[in-house]
């Protein structure tokens, strides 16, 4: 194709395109002020954050364009940043399927439950992961002296002999935080399978008994997980951005940075060249990476997701 047929091309494509905003002046009005939203807080952010990440900036002076430069170095230079990567994908590989799948299950029961009771399950279930107190309970239970309570408990019925540093010892901290994170996984995902089992039309749930489904696994996986794929997917995009990006629950409980680099997160790396550093193109380069490996492993969730019920 020529040159000259392509743009040829290209333009009718954009006045076909502009006939039709026209045509749909009024649905296209509905959704401005949220396009307008999404463009400016959303998808300029990122935008710039790729930009800056070929650059070098400090904020104090001009970016300066280094190519590649950044990305190499995070890659092949940063021992902290592999460290960083090898224990967030140790944390979403573990909390990520399990707080899926549990926030799931526990939707799923607590539907079944009268209205009332169920409501006060919803409650009961979702308030870890919105209390501002939870890192200071946490930080209590595991405290590092004979006065926290799992070593007082230990200790008493005789399994330790002396205080656990649980939050500063390399071979507990990862332990520690993960079982934290799990806790701490009944969030939106959660409230959004909630949401979905209550949409699924009971008169589905009759056909299937008709059509032979025998118990109630069947009955989900033939019936409630197919009417409610618009939710599962919402809580996967959810579950994996919350196990990607971890950094308060490491920061709270272990500082930061923590003992030996054990639980340090890429959130976390991205926190110490973004705000204390300054290094904003460096961390932009970290941010990038971890936006494109959320992409990857959202499609991948959607292939998986496509082939439930079938």
């Amino acid at each position: 194709m020529s040159l000259a047929r392509y743009a040829k091309k290209k333009q009718n494509s954009l006045r076909i395109l502009l006939k039709e905003i026209v045509r749909k002046r009024v649905s296209y009005l509905f959704i401005a002020p949220f396009a307008i939203v999404f463009g400016l807080f959303v998808v300029a952010p990122v935008a710039v954050s790729i930009y800056y990440s070929f650059t070098y900036y400090n904020i104090l002076e001009k970016p300066v364009f280094v190519g590649f430069s950044n990305y190499i170095n995070l890659l092949l230079n940063d021992d902290v940043f592999l460290q960083a990567v090898k224990n967030t994908f140790i944390m979403a590989a573990v909390t990520g399927p399990i707080g899926y799948m549990a926030s799931f299950l526990f939707a799923w029961f607590i539907h079944e439950l009268p209205r009332y009771l169920r409501a006060f399950a919803v409650l009961v279930f979702y308030a870890p992961s919105i209390s501002g107190s939870v890192f200071m309970i946490w930080s209590l239970l595991f405290s590092g002296d004979e006065y926290g309570y799992i070593n007082a408990v230990l200790m008493r019925l005789g399994i330790l002999d002396g205080p656990v540093l649980w939050l500063s010892d390399t071979k507990y901290m990862m332990t520690v935080v993960i079982i934290v994170i799990l806790w701490m996984s009944l969030g939106a995902g959660f409230l959004a399978f909630v949401a979905g089992l209550s949409t699924v039309d009971e008169s589905l749930y009759e056909a299937g008994l008709v059509d032979g489904i025998k118990n109630r696994w069947q009955e989900l996986w033939y019936i409630t997980l197919p009417s409610m794929k618009g939710m599962l997917m919402f809580g996967a995009v959810m579950s994996i951005t919350a196990s990607f990006g971890v950094a308060d629950v490491t920061t709270a409980l272990c500082g930061s940075p923590s003992t030996d680099y054990a639980v340090h997160t890429v959130v976390n790396h991205l926190v110490d060249y973004g705000s204390v550093r300054f290094e904003m193109g460096y961390a932009s380069a970290i941010a990038t990476i971890l936006f494109l490996t959320m992409i990857l492993c959202n499609k991948l969730i959607q292939k998986m997701l496509a082939k439930v019920g079938t």
